[in-house]
């Protein structure tokens, strides 16, 4: 605690020093958090790095009153859905197109196991809007509500993307049952 609190210090006197610790601790946590709301890495690796800036930037603004690492993760989370809102009209074009495939009714996808990779690489694969709010609410834990206001749409949009993206991985999961059960 003492060894955060000296970082935290140190950072808002701007010492580089301090920085560079505070990134090596926490870049790793927050790349995790704008990877799963980016479209790939290299869009994750633009958060994290505007992420940072934020932190350095606003550091002052951390008097100790809650967790430093919950604070962190805000900011990550925040500056996720600020690039998200940027590239929104492109997201809702996605939708659109995945729509069709989530018409159907779910498969449904017992009892089997997946990796942790596995689980990632479908979550990956959600349109922008489905993976936003699944993440958001699966993930993070906020509220369709919350979700709303955050990205500015309708409380039962949020809920219709979190449906159809809970539909869209029981289907990526599905595929990976079959490949699974055939080798």
């Amino acid at each position: 605690m003492e060894e955060i609190k000296g970082i935290i210090e140190g950072c808002v006197r701007g010492e580089k020093r301090a920085q560079d610790a505070l990134y090596k601790k926490y870049a790793s946590l927050l790349y995790g958090i704008c990877l799963r709301y980016a479209k790939n890495k290299m869009e994750a690796e633009d958060v994290l790095q505007e992420v940072f800036v934020k932190i350095y930037n606003n550091i002052h603004t951390y008097h100790n009153d809650g967790s430093f690492e919950g604070w962190l993760r805000r900011i990550a989370v925040n500056t996720s859905i600020t690039q998200y809102r940027k590239n929104l009209k492109h997201a809702y074009q996605e939708d659109v197109d995945d729509l069709v495939k989530s018409k159907n009714d779910p498969i449904e996808v017992e009892d089997l196991e997946f990796t942790a990779e596995e689980m990632m690489l479908c979550i990956n694969r959600l349109p922008a809007g489905y993976k936003t709010v699944f993440n958001l609410y699966v993930i993070e834990g906020f509220m369709h509500k919350e979700i709303a206001d955050m990205l500015e749409i309708d409380v039962n949009t949020s809920k219709s993307q979190l449906s159809r993206a809970k539909t869209y991985l029981q289907r990526e999961l599905a595929e990976i049952s079959k490949i699974k059960t055939i080798g």
